[in-house]
């Protein structure tokens, strides 16, 4: 089944799915993830002072505030673990050392009790559920593909209750990650649809790099700060209530 989605005065014609980014397009998670990059870099600085302050402009953290845009905002674990390895790195250790550093320290912040993604830690947008809710009543596959794990992704659907909308839960669990197009592929794969019929909705510029590369039916760029400019967007809107099927 295939129907026309419409965005402001843009129509997607033909579409039986659409691939949701997670964190700053579904969920609103900046301020968690601010918590997360900061106890990560505390961490690492108590074992190799100094190396705090250059970990959290690497994160994309200044001030006290996440770039939307940054390196913990839209890149995988395995990316940022990958960055700080690097950092620890430049202080002479060598690369396995840096490496165990770095994946100890975030191992430990994961299974930490104090700082956990919860609806509260980590809310959905106001829109989000009842967008979802429409799109999956009209017949239109729905899936997310996020730069976070496939269990984080799965754990998400959950928390919030939104199996009955959700056809795919897919994170980043390899070397393979944003915006390589085989990731929009392999979605596409699961849910049962080719590309060329199936949305891709995201705030970052990878995730509308990735729906260029693997020709996607379109993609909607979700700007919700001023800021913000995704220029390989075929739209850019400011809520996903705006996504409307005809």
């Amino acid at each position: 089944m295939s129907i026309a989605i419409a965005c402001q005065d843009l129509i997607f014609n033909n579409i039986t799915a659409i691939i949701f980014d997670k964190d700053g397009t579904l969920e609103n998670s900046l301020v968690f993830w601010r918590e997360v990059g900061t106890e990560r870099a505390r961490l690492i600085d108590a074992q190799i002072p100094g190396v705090g302050e250059p970990l959290l402009m690497a994160f994309g953290i200044q001030d006290n505030i996440l770039d939307p845009t940054g390196l913990m905002a839209v890149g995988s674990r395995i990316e940022n673990e990958i960055a700080a390895a690097a950092y620890i790195a430049e202080t002479g250790r060598s690369w396995y050392e840096a490496k165990k550093i770095a994946q100890e320290a975030f191992a430990e912040i994961s299974e930490s009790k104090y700082l956990t993604k919860t609806p509260k830690s980590a809310p959905l947008f106001p829109e989000v559920k009842e967008t979802l809710k429409s799109l999956a009543n009209k017949g239109v596959k729905l899936g997310i593909l996020s730069a976070d794990s496939t269990k984080e992704v799965t754990n998400f659907v959950a928390s919030h209750q939104l199996e009955d909308y959700i056809q795919l839960n897919m994170g980043v669990d390899d070397a393979i990650t944003k915006p390589d197009p085989r990731l929009f592929i392999q979605a596409c794969q699961a849910l049962g649809v080719v590309p060329s019929q199936a949305l891709m909705v995201g705030d970052s510029q990878l995730d509308i790099a990735m729906g260029v590369a693997a020709g996607s039916a379109g993609k909607i760029g979700v700007c919700r700060s001023g800021n913000c400019r995704l220029s390989q967007a075929d739209i850019q809107i400011a809520s996903l209530s705006e996504i409307q099927t005809l």
